[in-house]
């Protein structure tokens, strides 16, 4: 069991050995939260969300109702649930989904996720392109990874600029859609 204060709110997290960071809330996760304010109008998208640290964070500030929460895998999942549970927050939208694939959500504000950036980046790319779609106008993708210029290149490709700030030696960037393409269509 995890007990933090993050934004100001007590939390309680379950975690699972299988499920990312186990031990304690990610630092680039911690880091991403830092930089993100979340208002009531807002409608947010937890992709990838481990156990639930930043839709459940997100939950308590501007109500369940606005949040989505989804993982691919199914204990990811399981325990978010009971995290949101644990946290009074217990009817978030949290589904198992890969990716966008069974996310029928769409208009988000903000899209959070700290993407697997030790792999190939083809989850990276489909998060990135994807949730471009996904996004309201004026919505924005914040991720957070160890590696710069790939994140930044793909980011700035798609959404044609994005805001890179580090922090604890990670990367947390932000890119807003400002059209309803994408900023380097190939022909």
């Amino acid at each position: 069991m995890i007990t933090t204060t993050i934004k100001d709110i007590p939390l309680q997290f379950k975690t699972l050995p299988d499920i990312f960071s186990p031990g304690q809330i990610d630092k680039g996760t911690l880091a991403m939260l830092t930089i993100v304010d979340f208002t009531p109008t807002d409608k947010i998208l937890d992709l990838g969300c481990g156990y639930g640290v930043v839709g459940i964070t997100a939950a308590k500030i501007i109500g369940r109702q606005n949040v989505v929460m989804s993982d691919i895998q199914r204990k990811a999942v399981a325990i978010s649930k009971e995290n949101a549970a644990l946290n009074d927050v217990s009817d978030i939208k949290i589904i198992q989904s890969d990716g966008f694939a069974d996310i029928q959500d769409t208009e988000f504000t903000t899209i959070l996720c700290n993407p697997p950036y030790h792999a190939d980046f083809s989850v990276p790319k489909h998060f990135i392109e994807k949730g471009f779609n996904r996004l309201a106008m004026g919505g924005k993708m914040y991720m957070v990874t160890k590696r710069k210029d790939w994140y930044k290149n793909k980011l700035t490709a798609i959404f044609g600029g994005v805001k890179v700030c580090e922090i604890d030696g990670y990367f947390v960037f932000c890119a807003e859609k400002r059209s309803t393409r994408y900023a380097n269509v190939r022909k």
